[in-house]
């Protein structure tokens, strides 16, 4: 386990899936080759092969422990999900619950699961299958999610999403069950989970993603959850995936989060990284640089 203590605030990482491959193309369309190459003296090999041309992403939750409360950032992708037009999430067996046990925390440990944002590879350890039934992982968690996602994805409200057919499910195998057993908190404009952690909206990636921030002694520190999928973005603010709902918002909201990092000196603490998986920032011009790599292996 790669554990980091801020103030007074333990945070480890706890992995579901290793870095995988993803097609460059498939993830940010958008992005010129070009735009890679540029920085292409520190995104190989560890975030980026330049041939076959993909992308490194690693699958993970966030641990915190903070005023006595064991807390999950994320549940990442789960076991035995159906997902047919995301076959790389689909009818996975991997040993998370048993890497969380490796950090110590069995299901029942766990007093809160934040959900950064409702997508497949976020939300899918909310839940595991008994039988026929998808029940809830962590049976003593409160699963804080965002009353704006909570509604865009809920199918019956019958959204026209981005994400399209490859949300299919989600909403109904890992959200829906964890709701009607009477265990979440949907929240609006803020969260304050204790006095060094505090969620607050930051959309685009989709309407209700957020970021928590933390703060403990002279430390300062964000989950970011999808605001990036590379490093890549810490340099090219602008850059974003295919999976953003409304990418000038995303683009925006990103732009501010780092900033508010650059200026306080605080950790981005993204979900997706591979390698040592976070960073300081500092602002170079009207982007970032990476300044210093977390102390995670």
């Amino acid at each position: 386990m790669d554990t980091i203590i801020l103030g007074d605030i333990e945070i480890t990482r706890v992995i579901e899936q290793p870095p995988a491959p993803l097609p460059r193309g498939f993830i940010f369309p958008d992005v010129p080759r070009g735009t890679w190459e540029s920085h292409e003296s520190w995104l190989v090999p560890e975030f980026w092969t330049p041939e076959p041309d993909v992308v490194h992403a690693v699958m993970q939750t966030w641990l915190v422990r903070s005023a006595g409360k064991t807390i999950l950032v994320d549940t990442g992708v789960g076991n035995g999900k159906e997902r047919p037009y995301m076959p790389f999430f689909a009818h996975l067996d991997t040993d998370f619950l048993a890497n969380l046990a490796r950090a110590g925390v069995q299901p029942a440990d766990v007093d809160v699961v934040v959900c950064t944002h409702v997508h497949g590879d976020h939300v899918g350890w909310n839940t595991r299958l008994e039988g026929s039934r998808w029940v809830p992982t962590f049976p003593n968690a409160r699963y804080v999610i965002s009353r704006a996602d909570f509604d865009y994805w809920n199918p019956l409200n019958e959204h026209r999403t981005r994400s399209g057919r490859g949300m299919q499910n989600v909403f109904e195998d890992s959200v829906a069950p964890v709701h009607e057993a009477g265990l979440t908190t949907l929240w609006e404009d803020e969260y304050v989970l204790d006095g060094g952690l505090r969620i607050d909206p930051a959309p685009g990636h989709t309407p209700g993603s957020s970021v928590i921030t933390l703060t403990s002694g002279t430390d300062r520190a964000v989950f970011v959850g999808d605001l990036l999928h590379s490093p890549l973005q810490f340099h090219e603010p602008d850059c974003g995936p295919s999976f953003d709902e409304d990418e000038d918002e995303a683009r925006a909201t990103r732009r501010r989060v780092l900033g508010w990092a650059a200026d306080n000196n605080a950790l981005v603490l993204p979900a997706h990284l591979p390698g040592s998986g976070a960073a300081e920032i500092r602002r170079d011009g009207d982007k970032f640089a990476i300044k210093e790599w977390a102390a995670f292996s």
